[in-house]
C-alpha cells in the first residue's frame, strides 16, 4: 500500500513542469518593519526563565503523580494499557521511562526555543502536564479489578 501511494505521488511530482521550461525565480519578499518586529522581541526569552521553570517542575510533578497512580492501579489488579505490565512492575525501569519523558519533554521545548517557536515551546510543557496528569486522574479513578472466586 505504501509502495502504491508513493509511486503514484511521485508521478505527479515529476509532472508539475516539463524539463524544458526555464523557470523563473520568485521575487524575495522583504518583511514588513513596524509593529510585527517589536512584538516579536517582546517573546524573546531566556530558555530557564521562570515560567519555563514553574512548567518543567509541574511536567516532573506531574509524571510522578503519574508514576504512583500507575503502582497504585497494579496493586490494585488492573492492566496498564500504554506499557507492559513486566516494564511496571519494575520500578526502576518504569522510573527511568517517566524521568525520560520529562527529560524529552524539556528537550522538545529547548528546540523550539532555539528555533524562536516560543508558544510552541510553551504549549508543549502545558499539554504534557495536562496529558500526564489526566492520565493520572483516570487511573485513581478506575474500579478495583476483583479476580472471580469459584462458584
Amino acid at each position: 500500500m505504501l509502495v502504491l501511494a508513493t509511486s503514484l505521488g511521485a508521478g505527479k511530482a515529476c509532472a508539475q513542469a516539463p524539463a524544458t521550461e526555464t523557470q523563473t525565480p520568485s521575487p524575495v519578499v522583504a518583511p514588513a518593519v513596524g509593529k510585527n518586529q517589536a512584538q516579536e522581541h517582546v517573546q524573546v526569552h531566556r530558555f530557564w526563565d521562570k515560567k519555563n521553570d514553574w512548567l518543567f517542575a509541574g511536567i516532573g510533578a506531574a509524571r510522578t503523580f503519574d508514576y504512583f497512580s500507575t503502582l497504585n492501579l497494579r496493586r490494585r489488579g488492573d492492566q496498564e494499557v500504554l506499557l507492559s505490565n513486566a516494564i511496571v512492575d519494575n520500578h526502576a525501569e518504569f522510573a527511568v521511562i517517566e524521568a525520560a519523558g520529562t527529560g524529552v519533554s524539556i528537550g522538545a521545548s529547548y528546540l523550539f526555543h532555539h528555533y524562536g517557536h516560543h508558544k510552541l515551546e510553551r504549549w508543549t510543557s502545558i499539554v504534557h502536564f495536562g496529558l500526564a496528569t489526566s492520565g493520572a486522574v483516570r487511573n485513581y479513578c478506575l474500579k478495583t479489578a476483583h479476580p472471580r472466586t469459584g462458584p
